[in-house]
C-alpha cells in the first residue's frame, strides 16, 4: 500500500479519535436506504442541537474504537456506518431515535456514552431520559418543593387568622 494512502488513513483515524474523545456520547448508525433529503434533514436536526453526523469507512471506525479500548465494537461496525457525536450524554441518542421513528431505514448499531459501550436497547432507554438541562430543572424542582410547601402552609395559617 502506498505510504501516502497509509498516512491519509492514519490521519482519518486521528480525526475520528478526536471526535469520539471530545464527545459526551457517540452513536453509530446505519443510514442505508435514507434519501439525500432525509440525511440532510437528520443533519439539520442534529446541528440545531450542537450534534454532528459524519460518515467514515468501517476500517477507520474500527481502528479508532480499538485505539480507544473498545475493540468489542468491531463486530457491530459492518455495512454503511456513520457516527453521531454530541457534547452531552443524551442528545445524540434522543435525536437519532426520534428520527428513526418516522424513518425505518435509520438503525442504531451501538454507541459510546461516558466511555462505556452501550447496546441498542441501552441507547434507546437513554434516549427516553431528559437532557442535562431538563434533569437540572427536575432536581431544582425537587429541592424547592419543601420550601414551597412551608410557604403555602404559612400563608394558609396567616389567612386563617385574618
Amino acid at each position: 500500500m502506498n505510504e501516502a494512502t497509509i498516512a491519509k488513513k492514519q490521519e482519518q483515524v486521528q480525526v475520528v479519535l478526536s471526535k469520539m474523545s471530545n464527545a459526551g456520547s457517540t452513536v453509530f448508525v446505519d443510514y442505508l436506504g435514507l434519501t439525500v433529503a432525509e440525511v440532510t434533514e437528520l443533519r439539520t436536526k442534529l446541528h440545531a442541537e450542537n450534534c454532528e453526523m459524519k460518515v467514515f469507512k468501517n476500517n477507520i471506525l474500527r481502528r479508532a474504537a480499538t485505539e480507544l479500548g473498545h475493540s468489542e465494537m468491531a463486530e457491530q461496525l459492518v455495512g454503511p456506518s456513520a457516527i453521531v457525536t454530541a457534547k452531552d450524554e443524551v442528545t445524540a441518542a434522543k435525536i437519532v431515535y426520534e428520527f428513526a421513528k418516522s424513518h425505518e431505514h435509520l438503525t442504531v448499531k451501538t454507541g459510546i456514552v461516558d466511555g462505556k459501550v452501550l447496546s441498542q436497547a441501552e441507547l434507546k432507554a437513554l434516549s427516553a431520559l431528559p437532557n442535562k438541562d431538563g434533569m437540572i430543572s427536575m432536581l431544582l424542582s425537587v429541592l424547592q418543593a419543601p420550601i414551597r410547601g412551608l410557604a403555602v402552609a404559612l400563608n394558609a395559617i396567616s389567612e386563617k387568622e385574618n
